[in-house]
Order: C-alpha cells, then sequence, then structure tokens
C-alpha cells in the first residue's frame, strides 16, 4: 500500500510539476511579443531619429525631423500595441479571415469579397493627395519595421494570438490604411439592413401601422410610400433563418450601428471666454478597444487625441489653438435594388436600356483545413451583387431577382484618408472647411472649435436622388428605373453647416439635423430622438460652461425615455389596486411600481429601478408587437421609445397594438401594460432575485469588451476579455447600449469607447480616456488599465508638453537611422 500511495505520489507530483512548466511555458512564449518601450532601434527609410515617448498612460508622443518621419513612428507604436488588432482588420478588409479560421468565416469574407471594400480600397490609394500618400507610405513602412523586428529578434510573433493561429504577416501598404478607414464605414452605418427590415415589415403591417413600428423622427411628417409589395407585388413575407453565421463579421448587428455625442460653446457661454469642446464617438466594445490615444508632432504642430490602428491620423482631437470632434450623420448613404434576371440569360439583368450583362470575376478563398471555394463576384450598374443570406435578403428577394446595392463606401476615388490627414495639420476653422471638401464615407458631423469660434458641418458624400423615386430609398426599388437610381452627389456646400455666435452652443447625438422634404433631405433614418433632449436641458440649465461642467454631461446617465414613457405606461397603475399578500404576484407588482414612482430615470449602477424599468419596456413592446409581426418581432432588440410613446398616446390610432388579434377579449393597453410587468417581474426573479430592493442595474449592464477571436474560448476568455459594472443605457448621454438578446439583453455592448474634452482657455487642462488600455497584449498592465478610469467617468490629461511626457513616462523608444 505505501509502494502504491508513493507511485500515486510521483505521478500526482510529476503532472502537477508538467502544468506548470507547461503554464511557464505559455508565459514565457507569450510574454516575449510584450514590447520594451526603453529599447532603440535601428531602422531604415528615417530621415533623422525619432522619439516615441510614452506618458504614464502609455499614450505615444512621437517627434521626428519630417512629417514623415512622424508618420512612420506612429506605424512603428500602433504595430507595437495593437499588431494583431491591425491583421485581422485588413483580413476581414480583405475577405482572407477563412485562411486563419477555417470555414467559420466563410460567409463573412464572401460579403466582404463580393462588396469589394478592399478593391475600392487599391483604386482609391491611387487618388490620394501626395501629402496623403506620403504620410500613408511612412506609416506603412513604420509598420514594417516592426514586423521586421518581430521577425529577425524572435520577438514571440508579435503578438499571443500569433501562436494560435499562425499565418504569415504579409508587410502593411497604404490601401490597408483606407480599407479599414472604410471599415469604419461599415461600423457606422445600419441602413442597408434598415431598408430590408422596413421592407419585411411592409409586407406584413399597413402602411399607418408601419408608421409606429418603424417611426420617422419627430418633426415634419413623410407621405405616404408605396408598400414594399407594390413595388413588388411577387414578393412574400419571408422569415431569416436562424443558422446563417456571419462570424467575426464588421457589420454591426440591429440596434448597433454607429453613433456618437458632440458639442462645443462659443466664448460667450464658457467661464474662461474661450471654447470648450466634447466628443465621445460610440462604436461596439470590444478588447482591445478601437481606438489607440497619440500625440503627432507635426511641421504644423502638435495634435493629440484618438486614432484608429491602422490609420495614420488623429481621427478626433486637437492642435494647441483648434480641436474638432465626430458623430455619425446618418446620411442615407446606402441604396438596395432590386435587379430583375432575364428568364432566358440569368446572367443579365434588365437597365433603363434593357437587359445588360453582368460583369463578373472569378476570386478563390483559401480555407483552413478545407478545400478553396471559388466565387463569381457580380456587379450591375447599380453595384455589387450581394449574397442572398446577407443582411437577410433573401426574406425579400422575389423569384428571378437579385438584389445589388450603391453604397458612397464603395467608390473608387475616395478621398476620405487624404482629408483626415489634411485635417491632422489643419490649425483653423478655414483650413479644416477645406480638408473636409474631400470627405467621402462615412458621412459625419464634424464639430470645430478654435478659441473663438465653433461650428459643425456635414461632411462624406451624400447621394442625389431623382425627385421620382419610387421608394425614396426608404426599401428597396427596381434597378432598372432610371429615377430610382441615384443621380450624382449633392455638393459640399449644399450639405449643412452650423455656425453658432459668441454666446451660441453647437451639438450633435446622432438626432435628425435638417428637416427638409425629399429629395432635398439627409435621411428618414437617424440614431437618436433622447439623448437630443436631455443635452438640450443641460446645455440650457447653466449660462455658462467650464471643462468640468462638460465632463458631468459627457457622464449623464439620466434616462429622458424613462422619464417620458413611466407615466404613460402606467398612468392607471400607479397606486391603484387592493393590498396583496407578501410573496403574491400583485403586492411585486406594487412594490415595483412604488420603486418606479419614486425614481427620477437616472441609470445609475447601484439601483434597482433601471432593471425594472428596462424588463419592463421590453416585455410591453414584445407583447405589443409579437402579435402582429410574428418572429419578425425577434429583429427589434431594443426598446424604441418613439413607438411605445405613439401607442400609449394613441397617434394615428396606434392604441391598436395593444389588443392581441388572435384572443376573443379587447385586450386594453392598461391590460398590456399589467401583463408586462407581470413578466418583467417574473424574469428578474428568474435571473437576479425577487428582492428588488437588492438589484443592481450594474449587475445585468456588465460592460462586455470581449475579445473578437478568444472571447468564447474556455479558460482564455477570462484572461482576455474585460468585464466593468457600469451606469447608463441606450437613450442616455453616457451610452451604453445594451445587447438586446439572450442570454444577457441588458449587456452593455456598446457605447463610448474614448472620451475627449478640450479647453481652448488652458489648452493643456483637456483631457481624455478610452475605455480599455493602449496595449492589445493581455499580459499587458496597459491592457485594461485605462478602464477602470473610465467606468468612473475619470480621464487622464491630454497635454502636448513633452517634458510632461517624458517624466515618470512608461519609456522612450528611440529609432535611428541605420547606417
Amino acid at each position: 500500500m505505501a509502494r502504491i500511495f508513493s507511485l500515486l505520489l510521483k505521478i500526482v507530483s510529476g503532472l502537477v510539476l508538467l502544468t506548470v512548466l507547461a503554464i511557464w511555458l505559455t508565459y514565457w512564449l507569450a510574454a516575449r511579443s510584450l514590447p520594451d518601450y526603453n529599447a532603440d532601434f535601428e531602422v531604415a527609410d528615417i530621415s533623422a531619429p525619432v522619439e516615441i515617448a510614452r506618458d504614464n498612460a502609455n499614450v505615444p508622443h512621437i517627434f521626428g525631423a519630417t512629417d514623415e518621419d512622424v508618420y512612420y513612428g506612429l506605424g512603428f507604436a500602433h504595430a507595437q500595441d495593437r499588431l494583431f488588432q491591425m491583421m485581422l482588420l485588413r483580413r476581414t478588409a480583405q475577405g482572407r479571415l477563412s485562411e486563419m479560421f477555417g470555414e467559420r468565416t466563410l460567409k463573412t469574407d464572401e460579403l466582404m469579397r463580393r462588396l469589394g471594400l478592399y478593391e475600392a480600397a487599391r483604386q482609391s490609394a491611387q487618388v490620394q493627395s501626395p501629402e496623403a500618400t506620403a504620410a500613408l507610405e511612412a506609416y506603412a513602412r513604420g509598420v514594417n519595421a516592426w514586423i521586421k523586428e518581430v521577425n529577425e529578434g524572435a520577438l514571440g510573433r508579435g503578438a499571443p494570438e500569433f501562436f494560435l493561429f499562425p499565418s504569415e504577416i504579409a508587410y502593411w501598404q497604404p490601401a490597408d490604411s483606407i480599407a479599414i478607414l472604410k471599415l469604419v464605414a461599415v461600423q457606422l452605418s445600419d441602413q442597408i439592413p434598415n431598408e430590408v427590415l422596413r421592407a419585411r415589415a411592409s409586407l406584413l403591417l399597413p402602411q399607418e401601422r408601419l408608421r409606429d413600428l418603424m417611426p420617422d423622427a419627430p418633426g415634419t411628417g413623410l407621405g405616404l410610400l408605396p408598400s414594399y409589395a407594390a413595388l413588388f407585388p411577387e414578393a412574400q413575407p419571408g422569415v431569416a433563418p436562424s443558422g446563417t453565421q456571419y462570424a467575426l463579421s464588421p457589420f454591426p448587428k440591429s440596434g448597433l450601428a454607429g453613433a456618437s455625442n458632440v458639442w462645443a460653446a462659443g466664448p460667450g457661454r464658457s467661464a474662461t471666454g474661450a471654447t470648450l469642446l466634447a466628443n465621445d464617438p460610440h462604436l461596439s466594445f470590444s478588447a482591445p478597444g478601437a481606438w489607440y490615444l497619440a500625440r503627432l508632432q507635426l511641421s504644423t504642430g502638435g495634435v493629440i487625441g484618438a486614432s484608429v490602428p491602422g490609420i495614420p491620423a488623429i481621427v478626433s482631437g486637437r492642435h494647441e489653438s483648434f480641436g474638432w470632434g465626430i458623430t455619425a450623420a446618418y446620411v442615407d448613404d446606402a441604396d438596395l435594388y432590386i435587379e430583375k434576371q432575364n428568364p432566358d440569360a440569368p446572367g443579365e439583368v434588365l437597365t433603363p436600356d434593357g437587359y445588360k450583362p453582368l460583369r463578373s470575376r472569378p476570386s478563390i478563398v483559401q480555407i483552413k483545413d478545407a478545400d478553396p471555394v471559388t466565387l463569381t463576384l457580380e456587379w450591375s450598374d447599380n453595384g455589387p451583387i450581394l449574397p442572398k443570406t446577407a443582411f437577410d435578403v433573401d426574406t425579400i428577394t422575389p423569384p428571378g431577382h437579385l438584389v445589388s446595392v450603391a453604397w458612397t463606401a464603395l467608390v473608387p476615388d475616395d478621398r476620405s484618408m487624404s482629408s483626415v490627414i489634411a485635417l491632422n495639420h489643419a490649425t483653423t476653422l478655414t483650413q479644416a472647411m477645406v480638408a473636409a471638401r474631400d470627405f467621402a464615407a462615412p458621412a459625419l458631423n464634424l464639430a470645430m472649435a478654435d478659441p473663438d469660434r465653433v461650428q459643425m458641418k456635414v461632411i462624406g458624400r451624400a447621394p442625389m436622388r431623382d425627385a421620382l423615386h419610387q421608394s425614396k430609398g426608404r426599401i428597396p426599388s427596381p434597378g432598372w428605373l432610371e429615377a430610382d437610381r441615384w443621380q450624382g452627389w449633392r455638393d459640399f456646400d449644399d450639405l449643412p453647416l452650423f455656425t453658432a455666435d459668441r454666446d451660441g452652443i453647437i451639438g450633435n447625438t446622432n438626432n435628425k439635423t435638417v428637416d427638409a422634404p425629399f429629395p432635398d433631405h439627409l435621411s428618414y433614418h437617424w440614431g437618436d430622438t433622447q439623448r437630443i433632449q436631455r443635452w438640450q436641458r443641460l446645455m440650457q440649465s447653466r449660462e455658462v460652461h467650464t471643462r468640468d461642467s462638460f465632463i458631468e454631461v459627457q457622464n449623464d446617465v439620466v434616462s429622458a425615455a424613462a422619464r417620458n414613457l413611466l407615466p404613460l405606461v402606467g398612468a392607471d397603475l400607479w397606486f391603484t389596486g387592493e393590498a396583496a399578500p407578501e410573496g403574491t404576484p400583485e403586492r411585486q407588482r406594487q412594490r415595483a411600481l412604488t420603486l418606479l414612482a419614486e425614481w427620477n430615470g437616472e441609470m445609475n449602477e447601484h439601483l434597482p429601478e433601471p432593471l425594472i424599468y428596462y424588463a419592463w419596456m421590453r416585455a410591453l413592446q414584445d407583447r405589443l408587437m409579437r402579435d402582429e409581426i410574428g418572429p419578425l418581432a425577434r429583429e427589434f432588440t431594443h426598446v424604441d421609445p418613439i413607438f411605445i410613446e405613439r401607442v400609449y398616446r394613441d397617434i394615428g390610432g396606434a392604441s391598436a397594438w395593444c389588443d392581441v388579434i388572435q384572443s376573443a377579449p379587447v385586450e386594453t393597453c392598461t391590460d398590456i401594460a399589467r401583463q408586462s410587468l407581470d413578466d418583467a417581474l417574473l424574469w428578474i426573479g428568474e435571473h437576479y432575485s425577487t428582492n428588488l430592493e437588492s438589484l443592481r442595474w450594474g449587475d445585468a449592464h456588465m460592460a462586455h469588451h470581449d475579445h473578437p477571436v478568444l472571447g468564447d474560448v474556455p479558460l482564455l476568455k477570462w484572461v482576455v476579455n474585460i468585464r466593468q459594472s457600469t451606469s447608463g443605457g441606450d437613450n442616455t448621454l453616457m451610452r451604453g447600449v445594451t445587447a438586446g438578446d439572450a442570454p444577457e439583453p441588458f449587456a452593455n455592448v456598446h457605447g463610448a469607447a474614448y472620451r475627449g474634452v478640450y479647453d481652448f482657455a488652458d489648452p493643456d487642462s483637456s483631457v481624455f480616456v478610452t475605455a480599455t488600455g493602449q496595449s492589445g497584449h493581455p499580459l499587458s498592465r496597459h491592457y485594461d488599465d485605462l478602464g477602470e478610469l473610465w467606468r468612473r467617468g475619470e480621464y487622464v490629461p491630454m497635454s502636448l508638453d513633452p517634458e510632461l511626457a517624458r517624466a515618470a513616462g512608461v519609456g522612450i523608444t528611440h529609432l535611428v537611422p541605420e547606417e
């Protein structure tokens, strides 16, 4: 027995030792790719030494003898900290994910290749300004210099992910950076899926109920449109197949398109007598995050702010005396077309001049551990032909037809990169306006401030449509009718410009910016109707503002939607009913209503009321919709306050949604409100607790910064994913958009991954922060060190003082020319 025990002890000890050795070896290999920020490197293709001084937040401050050397340094720094992220973005744009990840990403690769986004980037690289071309080429050389150091110095393949997904790292090219800027356009736009969803809904509902379900932003109403069935009588309502997967797709899920807040105050509304500007662009959360803080010392002066790994520029930031911020403008810059095939020659589609052959070419997709797949890419005059399952277009495509897309992000003469780089050199509003003229996609609201003036301009290409356009761009239209095709671009000078006087304030929360009739409109689909209400109130509540008051507004978590909806929905429920014994549904309902009656709409992570409110509104919307539109209701994953308000105010007969068609009784809106509250409380009890007072919104509203590749891998996900208890919600200024679907419908998955506040009375007192950290390496202390500051609404200094950057910093990297 002793011998057996001794043998077992040796075996167990050996296994423990092997496990420890395996863990140590894994850590050692992964840690090899952690960059040494104090190292010096001899590199080619720079004219003089380049200094990269990283401050104590690991923000690189890059100094060089020429602008090209500075862009080289930015490429080097981006690659040091975010190499895997950059390579993943490039492969996404190229449609080459399956070479690394196998068949699960084939659908995504097919969609990206059929769209031709990377090919458009390659064509656009040929039309950039000389200054932008020089910047792109210098940046690419900087990225490639780090790749060379990784290869020659055995630096852990550049990122630990490359051990799990080994692949050759191709050198960076200027077209790669342009393609990543086009991916930003992909992430900001949801015009395409919105057209499909509206078409699907119109096949099920009369026009007056469609107006309830997908309402226009408040303002002048839209005239009656033809239904999709009127345009295409052979189209039948379809249900999207649940099995179609687009792994690692860059396209946002429903309700998660780009958004942002930006505002600026003139000197008369500032306590210091100089302008103020605040910006927080919203994107889907990830680890590492989408943004990377940096400072570039260019020939026109220092510029500091948020960059995107892969792009040689500051996208939102400031100079010493000029700053800018951006929001998604929600310009209707994409249209779907139904292409009628020739029944005798399916490779031809109908045009205004008769049937015409589709342009086509083959494209081979290499797939890890599987045979390659050859695609036939096709284009009509309107644009690329989409795969049948993309955006659920198969649910609205009549037999014998195809679907194409026209989209500004796909134009081959896109000079947006030139515009962004020129903006980095602009030091006045006038220079910035000149720089913005070349911008194509994505369409943005560009807010600008110098010490004395503030302006906001809509930039990007806006399609011109014929006044006789059948669908007005709201649903797919016949691709063979000349009146339904794009008629060119709106002139830059015709796009909205907002100039505030000395005492004025400008701003945007993705709200409607212009109320013009078709075809002079910008869009019928806007990103916000609620945050703007709270923003207006906070801006006008003070005679003058300060940097700190802007920070307070940026982190405001009061929901105007909750304040508007609860009195409407609960009008006949507050403090009604007989006393109910403890433990009964009636008693639980009374407790919930008492809590909500005393609540001010603050979506604080420590309160129970936000969870009760959201669960109630979600259950209510589902009950209202599901009876009318069936399985299509699952596409409406986020609470739409305008829809619920229309129903409970009975606007245009919208209270008809409250009656359950399939039941004999006639239900009232009060009945549905009470039943949905009971549904919500039952759901909360099953998932959290029946003790309502002990609930925490933050437990349900955890921010999910997930690694795009390793985020679902057992064990590893605990290392690479970042979780934060957060306040806010879908409709608060400190926006934290909920996932909307199971298993965690209230998880915070989209919001302000970058925040910046710029004070031009004392520019070096400006502040900024990102939601995670600067490094993309999970073993780096800078992987998530900014996240806790971000969660608490705190910031780091945004100074252009070089000595402050060097003092007590993370390290200083010197790049010196090869001898």
